[in-house]
């Protein structure tokens, strides 16, 4: 595999890595705060409508997330390509 290739390998890999950590936090953050207001919802058609808001912001935000992983996949090497040669040229703009 060419160094170009690895580059791209690698900062996608930790892009997909980071986008599916920021969906865990998210998952995590949301059901903290449902189960630690739970008590505090007075009505239960209240609880319904914040039990389904929370399901929806869950569901939709991972779906967006597999979605771009997907659409990197497809076409990391054009997306990371451009990214690996504005660093490599800002790199070499510094060294000089």
């Amino acid at each position: 595999m060419s160094d170009l290739n690895q580059r791209i390998e690698a900062m996608y890999r930790s892009d997909v890595r980071g986008a599916w950590l920021l969906v865990v936090l998210l998952w995590i953050t949301l059901l903290f705060v449902l189960f630690m207001t739970w008590p505090y919802i007075p009505n239960s058609g209240i609880r319904v409508a914040v039990v389904v808001a929370a399901a929806a912001v869950l569901i939709f935000n991972t779906a967006a997330i597999r979605a771009m992983v997907k659409h990197y996949a497809e076409d990391k090497h054009f997306i990371y390509g451009l990214d690996i040669q504005h660093l490599d040229a800002a790199k070499r703009e510094k060294n000089l």
